[in-house]
């Protein structure tokens, strides 16, 4: 570890479906990977920990079930283990044996909905700092978790999913002709309070890279504590046996190191400065609590990073081969077609349209109007997603269709009461029979929106791309489009005089 903090930026290659719009498009439009699993683990509820006792709890049901701490998780009335290696029959006996009345029968498959949404929000911010455009993560029934990202190939997705980002620096101490290594984690992902902009570690040639960190204040006070016991609190610095490398025997040599390790692998070795053995030793360093974490190259420092930043995954999506859980590809090529064929769509529908209405009316000035208010629907919805960053796919443009024809089914109601109901002489006439066909108008648009709001909250898949595009079009054409159609109507069919 070193106490410098030199940083240049690392470009990220971000994947944007180019064009002349700055619509994005999700995976039907623009192809790329969905991945639908459940997440590893198993948990028990209705059980009633000693809030007080957790850390002592977690240690316990760890050493019971021969996992690492942070496997076990206990939080209010659930516990919780997220290593795929132990059955139910083992943590009901871990629990029995930590004075809970547990059978098989009461664990569960998978993981808690407070877990499962902690692993959705992570998941979502690492698929967003990785520069992957247009990525999303939901959950769907049966406590599956859903990933798609665009235009990424299915081995990049499971790389994301599967890898947990757990980074920790453990203190590894080797004495002169002693047999027996002591190693102490000594700081985790959870104590670093901020990261900086990573780059290449000064005199090193880009060989080596660093992250520099800060430490949050009490962990900072417990770190340098543990440098102090642990003998790395020397002014001369420490000597590390593997020398920045990822191998070596330390037995029967001194040696004392600081090993970078992320998920378990060990990323860098390396000693304690001089300069920062000092501070140590001084018991200034946690005033300014700040130090590089090492990586062997800029991809690995900028996963170190990420993963501080967006924090460790509790547990990851279980792509076992005993998982149920489904993995799709659509070639790019194919998605390019889909976007053809929608737009294609779209302006059939846009057609059939236009003829009903011109069979309907036989009146140009009453169905032009109408048609392109319609049209100008489709593309305020266009606008709404451009602005909130929707990913469009075929669900949304099943949703856009859908719009263009309710659209048109209301303004033929207003265009009806007003033009069928005998001449329309003054203002107040065209007024009143404008009011009595919104208010018809406006009865439908709630019942869709009542109708088509659960499908917003439940898992139900592509159906809520279908839901939202339907809710906002009738929204729209109520607040906006049928009141501007109307506008138009009455320049149409009253004189300056009659208004």
């Amino acid at each position: 570890l070193q106490a410098t903090d030199s940083s240049m930026t690392v470009p990220v290659q971000r994947s944007v479906d180019t064009g002349p719009t700055n619509l994005q498009y999700g995976l039907d439009l623009s192809g790329g990977t969905r991945i639908r699993a459940p997440l590893v683990g198993l948990y028990v509820t209705d059980l009633n920990p000693d809030q007080n006792a957790t850390s002592n709890l977690n240690q316990q049901l760890a050493g019971e079930l021969g996992v690492d701490q942070i496997d076990v998780r206990v939080r209010d009335s659930s516990i919780e283990v997220f290593d795929g290696g132990v059955n139910k029959s083992e943590f009901a006996d871990a629990l029995r044996a930590a004075g809970f009345e547990v059978t098989a029968e009461n664990v569960n498959d998978g993981v808690t909905d407070a877990t499962r949404e902690n692993v959705v929000n992570i998941l979502q911010s690492k698929i967003d700092r990785t520069g992957l455009s247009g990525g999303t993560v939901t959950t769907a029934g049966d406590g599956l978790v859903v990933v798609e990202v665009p235009n990424i190939e299915p081995d990049q997705v499971r790389n994301i999913v599967t890898d947990r980002g757990i980074v920790r620096i453990v203190a590894e101490v080797s004495e002169p002709g002693d047999d027996i290594t002591t190693s102490k984690t000594v700081i985790s992902g959870e104590d670093i309070a901020q990261t900086g902009q990573i780059g290449p570690r000064p005199n090193t040639d880009g060989e080596v890279w660093q992250v520099p960190v800060t430490i949050d204040g009490d962990a900072a006070e417990s770190f340098q504590q543990d440098m102090n016991e642990l003998g790395f609190a020397n002014p001369s610095g420490t000597t590390c046996a593997r020398a920045g490398s990822t191998t070596g025997n330390l037995t029967g040599a001194e040696s004392r190191c600081l090993l970078t390790t992320l998920n378990g692998d060990l990323v860098r070795a390396n000693g304690v400065s001089p300069g920062l053995g000092s501070d140590f030793q001084a018991g200034t360093w946690a005033d300014d609590p700040r130090f590089t974490i090492g990586a062997a190259n800029a991809s690995q420092a900028q996963e170190i990073k990420i993963s501080l930043d967006v924090g460790s995954l509790p547990t990851s999506l279980d792509l076992s081969d005993d998982a149920q859980y489904d993995v799709s590809y659509i070639l790019p090529s194919y998605a390019q077609e889909f976007k053809g064929l929608s737009v294609l769509t779209g302006l059939l529908a846009w057609f059939g349209v236009a003829g009903m209405v011109f069979l309907r009316y036989k009146k140009v000035r009453v169905a032009i109007p109408m048609i392109f208010t319609a049209i100008a629907e489709v593309f305020i919805l266009l606008g709404f997603a451009a602005i909130s960053g929707l990913t469009l796919d075929l669900s949304h443009i099943a949703g856009l269709i859908a719009v263009i024809g309710t659209g048109v089914d209301d303004l033929i109601i207003i265009a009806d009461e007003i033009l069928q109901q005998g001449e329309v002489a003054t203002g107040r006439v065209f007024q009143n029979r404008f009011r009595k066909a919104f208010w018809v108008i406006g009865a439908a648009a709630v019942t869709t929106i009542i109708a088509m709001s659960p499908l917003t909250f439940l898992s139900v898949g592509d159906l809520f791309g279908f839901a939202v595009v339907t809710i906002v079009g009738v929204l729209i054409g109520v607040l906006v489009t049928r009141p501007a159609y109307g506008d138009i109507l009455r320049n149409l069919v009253l004189s300056e005089d009659q208004q």
